[in-house]
């Protein structure tokens, strides 16, 4: 079967940044070491480029230490390591206001987001307040805030977790419902800054207008950061929180990011440990790393490759892409998925296409994608796409699905 080329929106772009992709795409030892792979899984964990694999090299071996608790030379670079990469965070994220927000190490998204539930939330909230959690986004964004209400039923402290309202058709927030929704007591929300299954942006902007100027927003960003230009500037988000391994650092990094405006104060409880100085290194150099090659930059590649994707995609029947079906011709005016791509055979189980795929060479990720009680409950595959991606790869991925048509 012949697959359609008609990316009209992708083709500028892979024409454009071609040469700019291909000398990034080298740095990417991994990536180089096995041309006969494709790795289309940067939605769970993404590939590191060699500047932050020689800032790893280099601390563990002239400057590893333990931060805050010597003051040998060692110890004090570490220290100032760690202070310096909650400035990075700040910078990268266009921080209006660096001298009243604070960074927070975590693990990453999950323990971040629990560590908003557990150790600031139940201080925001009384008896008969509510709360808006997303029940179709990522289960990392849903069960903190449900434990947090458990957690406050067993003091005595009632509170009401209404479900975020969502789009049927596109699978977006449903704003104006929201709205609606959103009352005097409505002291929280929790939104997800692009959708881990559809791969749409969640028009993050929409709510601060829909539940007014003093509810908290606490987003999460774990698909965006390190994937497309993110800015706590606008939209007013008051935390954000995502994961340094999607965003090329370390796996067991991520950040808190809190801009102290709103509710009480946000400072993590219990006793600090020592903290993953390695990550975190990792972490200031993936993000330097990141504003070099230009997020936005990336940005276009990745959107180019998904609309590349989905347009061949949408002409083979044996398939259901997920998500807004407005959006998958490559012409569309309301093309806003990002560089991930869900899908399903009508015949062949997910897993079996998983492992299908992969003796073809290609790692893409296929299960449920860890999603809420009122998301998917069907297996489906993920393809997640990042800067050393290349058209060529979306060309034979479609050419080997068309043949289990």
């Amino acid at each position: 079967m012949t697959i359609p080329r008609t990316d009209a929106q992708g083709a500028p772009a892979v024409a454009e940044l071609g040469e700019w992709q291909r000398a990034l795409r080298a740095q990417f030892p991994i990536i180089t070491a096995h041309p006969e792979l494709a790795y289309l899984d940067s939605a769970a964990t993404a590939q590191k480029p060699q500047a932050v694999l020689d800032a790893v090299h280099a601390y563990l071996t002239t400057t590893n230490a333990n931060a805050g608790r010597g003051t040998y030379p060692w110890a004090n670079r570490t220290t100032e390591l760690v202070e310096r990469a909650r400035d990075r965070v700040k910078r990268f994220l266009d921080d209006p206001a660096p001298e009243r927000s604070t960074v927070h190490f975590t693990s990453g998204t999950t323990e971040g987001l629990r560590t908003v539930a557990r150790d600031w939330l139940p201080g925001l909230l009384a008896d008969g307040d509510e709360i808006v959690v997303p029940v179709a986004d990522h289960e990392a964004n849903i069960a903190p805030w449900l434990e947090t209400r458990q957690h406050l039923a067993r003091q005595g402290v009632h509170i009401r977790v209404r479900p975020m309202p969502y789009q049927r058709a596109s699978g977006d927030y449903d704003h104006v419902a929201l709205a609606e929704l959103a009352g005097p007591r409505t002291r929280f929300v929790a939104v997800s800054h692009v959708h881990h299954v559809y791969g749409g942006d969640m028009n993050i902007h929409r709510i601060r207008r829909a539940v007014g100027p003093d509810t908290v927003i606490c987003l999460d960003a774990a698909q965006s950061v390190g994937h497309l230009p993110v800015s706590v500037a606008d939209p007013d988000v008051d935390f954000l929180v995502f994961s340094g391994h999607k965003a090329m650092a370390l796996p067991g990094t991520g950040a808190v990011w809190a801009r102290q405006a709103r509710g009480p104060g946000f400072t993590p409880g219990g006793w600090s440990g020592t903290p993953n100085t390695v990550g975190i290194a990792s972490l200031a150099a993936a993000l330097d790393w990141l504003d070099a090659a230009g997020t936005d930059r990336i940005e276009r590649w990745t959107v180019a490759l998904a609309a590349r994707f989905t347009e061949g995609l949408r002409h083979l029947d044996a398939y259901e892409i997920l998500g807004c079906q407005s959006s998958l011709a490559a012409g569309s005016s309301v093309q806003r998925r990002q560089g991930i791509v869900t899908f399903r055979h009508h015949g062949i189980d997910s897993g079996d296409l998983g492992f299908i795929l992969f003796s073809h060479g290609f790692m893409i990720r296929s299960d449920q994608h860890c999603q809420g009680s009122a998301g998917e409950r069907t297996g489906s595959v993920r393809v997640s796409l990042h800067v050393h991606n290349t058209a060529e790869e979306v060309d034979r991925l479609l050419t080997v699905l068309a043949t289990l048509g």
